[in-house]
């Protein structure tokens, strides 16, 4: 993201994982690991969607967290359909962000997975912040997001996303009475509405 990002190895449950941190230019308030969309289709650390959150993140004060998923970059191992990459998201955690104030965020495929692991870690930790954006409920089955973590949530679709038609993601949400915030006439990569994103990622990261 810049010339500041740090690039580390984590050791993941199939093999080395690539990570890229960034850090805030003082205290961090925690951690905030964030994932990337589909591996088969393009996805990677450096999607810009990915990149615009982690710049939120970092001038909301968090460490931010980018890795690739397994099979992808430098990460080894091959794509496991969202199984083995839930895997990788909490080996990260795991490795460096044990402990301490810890936000979610993912993108489309990474959205689908984020939802998992904040399911999983649930069970075990608290969980300050949550941001899923094009999620991937017409692809993919999403999480349900507990109770407890609606107000630290949020959940950000394009109105005229054509990958994951918004009705998937509103047929995901209602039941849970969860709300989504709709960008008018956004896609699914946010072309020309990545400062608007990065705003909205701001203002709930720094609610």
């Amino acid at each position: 993201m810049n010339a500041q990002t740090e690039f580390v190895s984590v050791a993941g449950p199939a093999g080395v994982l690539e990570v890229a941190i960034d850090r805030p230019p003082g205290d961090a308030r925690g951690a905030a690991v964030i994932a990337h969309p589909h591996p088969l289709h393009g996805g990677t650390l450096t999607n810009k969607v990915v990149q615009t959150l982690a710049r939120a993140c970092v001038q909301s004060s968090w460490t931010a967290v980018r890795f690739n998923f397994r099979g992808v970059g430098q990460s080894e191992g091959a794509y496991d359909e969202g199984r083995g990459e839930l895997d990788d998201l909490l080996a990260v955690t795991t490795a460096l962000a044990p402990t301490g104030p810890l936000c979610l965020a993912g993108f489309s495929f990474g959205a689908f997975v984020t939802s998992h692991a904040a399911a999983r870690l649930l069970e075990t930790r608290d969980i300050d912040r949550l941001v899923l954006v094009g999620t991937a409920a017409s692809r993919f089955h999403v999480a349900p997001i507990a109770a407890e973590l609606h107000d630290r949530t949020l959940i950000v679709h394009g109105e005229q996303d054509d990958t994951v038609p918004l009705s998937s993601v509103m047929d995901w949400a209602r039941p849970q009475s969860l709300p989504v915030l709709v960008v008018p006439g956004g896609g699914h990569f946010f072309h020309g509405q990545l400062p608007l994103l990065r705003d909205l990622a701001l203002r709930h990261l720094r609610a």
